[in-house]
């Protein structure tokens, strides 16, 4: 699976997350303001003296975006756990995942994939009993369908209420948690840990899950493989970048963080090759 983000993703993110203009970026690079915004729309760089300069003006890790922009990084193929299946939905052709953590018969449900359907079929195959649904955050691919698996398996929804406003349609105000930091919930015999992580939206979550062999966390949009997701707003791109270098990245190194989109990665990769992880 491909990177979400290419370089150009990379460079708006980090330019409109710091209220920079193009101009300002071509002032403080040198570089002219139209092969900036070429940049940003794929046009692939020159050379390396390029993107080292495009990362010193916009506060990047330089070697991580030389070999996303240049050698064509792309993270180790991650194997998912057995308790853990992964759920493909899509928007307009853009790709989007959900996931089932499921043990001892009991399952939670990790944002909907925009596919409630493929989700209510996997807990039926599968002979599962829902006990909640956890989500990253409230976008639409990632809460689209809420409505109707609710209708069948009525469910605890974890949300950070800072994005309750952003559901299209909201549970009864009984069926929602807002979680405090390291809320435990429990599935068959294991543990998903709340780990709250504002940014990409003001109430974003990732859902950690320890286990000897394979600890998984589920970061939504907090994080992709190279990359972070969009700030929304802009604002919050410092309390984001803080979410992705001191609460994500601080986990054991093999931990499989499982994004929103794109390929699955470890905390090990992201620190030798993630732009925005902090400088070392």
């Amino acid at each position: 699976m491909p990177l979400e983000d290419d370089f150009c993703d990379i460079l708006k993110k980090a330019r409109t997350g710091q209220g920079l203009s193009v101009g300002d970026v071509a002032r403080m690079t040198g570089l002219p303001g139209g092969d900036i915004t070429a940049l940003e729309r794929g046009d692939q760089p020159r050379d390396r003296a390029e993107v080292r300069a495009l990362a010193n003006a916009l506060d990047l890790r330089t070697e991580p975006l030389v070999q996303i922009a240049i050698e064509k990084w792309e993270p180790v193929a991650q194997r998912t756990p057995p308790w853990v299946e992964a759920v493909q939905g899509s928007i307009n052709g853009y790709g989007v995942q959900g996931y089932i953590v499921h043990d001892d018969g009991e399952a939670l449900l990790v944002d909907t994939a925009y596919n409630a359907p493929a989700m209510l079929e996997q807990l039926r195959r599968r002979g599962l009993r829902l006990i909640g649904m956890c989500l990253t955050h409230g976008h639409a691919d990632h809460a689209e369908g809420i409505e109707d698996i609710l209708t069948h398996h009525e469910v605890p929804v974890y949300l950070g209420p800072e994005d309750v406003g952003l559901l299209s349609w909201r549970p009864r105000a009984d069926l929602l948690v807002a979680p405090d930091d390291g809320l435990a919930v429990p599935v068959g015999r294991r543990t998903v840990r709340c780990l709250l992580t504002p940014g990409h939206t003001p109430g974003g979550i990732c859902y950690c899950l320890d286990d000897v062999q394979l600890p998984v966390c589920f970061v939504g949009d907090t994080l992709f493989a190279g990359s972070i997701g969009r700030s929304n707003p802009k604002e919050l791109y410092p309390i984001h970048l803080n979410s992705v270098r001191d609460r994500v990245l601080t986990l054991s190194p093999d931990y499989r963080l499982l994004p929103g989109h794109g390929p699955a990665t470890t905390v090990e990769e992201e620190l030798d090759h993630n732009p925005f992880a902090a400088r070392q």
